[in-house]
């Protein structure tokens, strides 16, 4: 109440960890860390899995946790745990006031810290016997409110050295990562690939920062396009998993890495960078916008390796038509997210997560805008979906454009915060939930085996550990708590259902949308594929 009093939004949910899942997801996409706050215990242990999320993805987010008396501190006191200390472990600034007097100095340094540098999760925590305590107004130390983060450039001889590397390459790449749309570099580093003519490749959060369907998009031959470039601009991304490390046999063993990144401890990890360029994504690719201004260069167009790579394209690009294109029922996954690509607009913010589910949707559900998708990151995180679409709604409708948040779900990662839709209704948010269901995690049964199965015995010791309860009715949940929910099992209920979502600006809608339980992606180029991001 005493925030309200002042302004300040608050948003109640079920769980601390889709609390703190919401919190971080504004901070990434505001730039200005949300608070996340929480009661002593178990509950500022639920959120530690937002804090470490949050921590991985490099978003800002504080967390304010009540804990313990001071004074009955190794007594066994309610809820009693070491929440400073354990907190420490998952983010970049940990610490409780040493006294009323000090609140705003530690906020300060809490916010400031979560968004100086790479941003992250900061914690304070708050003693019960502060919470009853009073002071003289005249002894607090007023703060200010920190100021933007302040921004580098690289070293000018490092951007020369990376301009003069890409005029020589036969097959560069530029790597787009969900850092570049944190610093909001869209601008740069579009014109920089517009004017050089370079082929570029999003990351999962990187998408958008320039449109999926712009020209030079290569993300529909990545495997070839990683795996045969010999220079790559890393603008805003990390060599770990998703991009394989950056090593064989996913890439050239002689590739020249030219790494941006804000983190010097970033640069060097698993490949050391041919040029490392620290600084601010933003303000190093204007830098290097700069040099190729005075000195023109471009990428021819008519190059081997352009052909190379819009023939790969081509050849996915109709593969996933042809299963698109099929219209029995049960539908499968490239039927369901084609009919959905086809209706939603183009400014929609997607959020996404689940195993083919999210895989699959990354492929056919473009982003044309930056900071317009939100997943599992870097982190691999499920449970994460109805949080992020909540901060992504709230933020959404402070806006003089608001536009439509979808949240495309697995049935398993529905699952694990299912009952924040009961917060999207009671605060009447229009996000639109879409719950591809195939009974299961990557594959299912359908009912009639389910039902097979449960004749011969307990289900613990036969039911394959994959599967879940066939056609189970998420779509009734949301009904359940005022929103609209439709049981869809045909394009053309799947495509009605979703258009009178998206006339709805009222409510939050569910979808739930059968599919073949068998349904799985197409053969991929290489099996790292075929795994989640789990």
């Amino acid at each position: 109440m005493a925030v309200q009093g002042v302004g300040i939004k608050y948003v109640g949910m079920r769980n601390e960890q889709a609390a703190c899942y919401a919190a971080s997801a504004v901070g990434y996409l505001t730039g200005r860390p949300a608070v996340c706050l929480v009661v002593s215990g178990p509950g500022l242990i639920h959120a530690l899995g937002g804090m470490a999320n949050a921590n991985m993805n490099c978003w800002p987010v504080v967390v304010i946790g009540g804990s313990s008396d001071q004074n009955q501190e190794t007594m066994g006191a309610f809820q009693e745990f070491p929440q400073v200390e354990a907190c420490r472990l998952y983010s970049k600034f940990s610490a409780r006031p040493s006294s009323l007097e000090a609140i705003p100095s530690v906020i300060e340094k809490a916010v400031r810290s979560s968004i100086y540098g790479r941003p992250g999760a900061c914690y304070v925590d708050v003693s019960g016997d502060m919470v009853t305590a009073r002071v003289d107004r005249a002894r607090v130390r007023a703060a200010p409110c920190c100021p933007p983060p302040p921004v580098s450039l690289a070293h000018p001889k490092a951007v020369t050295e990376a301009v003069a590397m890409l005029k020589t390459s036969k097959q560069p790449l530029v790597i787009v990562g969900k850092g570049a749309a944190y610093s909001r570099a869209e601008d740069e580093v579009q014109e920089l690939v517009e004017l050089c003519g370079l082929p570029f490749l999003p990351t999962p959060m990187g998408k958008g920062v320039l449109p999926d369907d712009h020209p030079q998009c290569v993300a529909a031959a990545r495997s070839r396009a990683l795996l045969q470039a010999d220079v790559v601009v890393l603008l805003g991304a990390r060599l770990n998993w998703i991009l394989h490390f950056g090593l064989p046999p996913r890439f050239n063993p002689q590739v020249k890495v030219i790494q941006v990144d804000i983190c010097a401890e970033e640069l060097g990890n698993n490949v050391k960078p041919a040029v490392a360029l620290l600084g601010d994504i933003r303000n190093v690719v204007s830098q290097l916008l700069g040099c190729f201004r005075k000195d023109a260069w471009r990428y021819q167009s008519d190059t081997m390796w352009w052909r190379s790579l819009k023939e790969k394209m081509n050849a996915n690009e109709r593969m996933s038509k042809a299963l698109a294109a099929h219209s029995s029922v049960p539908m499968n996954y490239y039927t369901v997210f084609h009919h959905i690509a086809e209706l939603l607009p183009h400014d929609c913010i997607i959020v996404s997560e689940g195993a083919n589910t999210m895989d699959i949707g990354r492929t056919m559900l473009y982003n044309r805008l930056p900071r317009h998708r939100l997943d599992a990151g870097t982190f691999g995180t499920m449970g994460v979906g109805l949080g992020f679409a909540i901060a992504a709604a709230l933020v959404e409708s402070g806006r003089k454009t608001c536009q439509r948040v979808v949240c495309v779900e697995g049935d398993s990662a529905f699952g694990f915060s299912g009952m924040e839709v009961e917060t999207m209704c009671r605060y009447k948010l229009p996000v639109i939930i879409i719950v591809v269901n195939n009974n299961g995690i990557y594959s299912g049964v359908d009912p009639h085996t389910w039902d097979e199965l449960g004749k011969m015995g307990d289900l613990t010791t036969i039911a394959p550990p994959v599967t879940l309860l066939p056609e189970a009715r998420y779509d009734q949940v949301m009904a359940a708590f005022g929103g609209q929910g439709f049981f869809v099992r045909t394009p053309q209920e799947l495509r009605s259902a979703l258009q009178l979502c998206l006339d709805d600006w009222e409510r939050p809608s569910l979808l739930n949308v059968l599919i073949d339980p068998a349904s799985d992606r197409k053969q991929q180029e290489f099996p790292w594929l075929t795994r989640s991001n789990l």
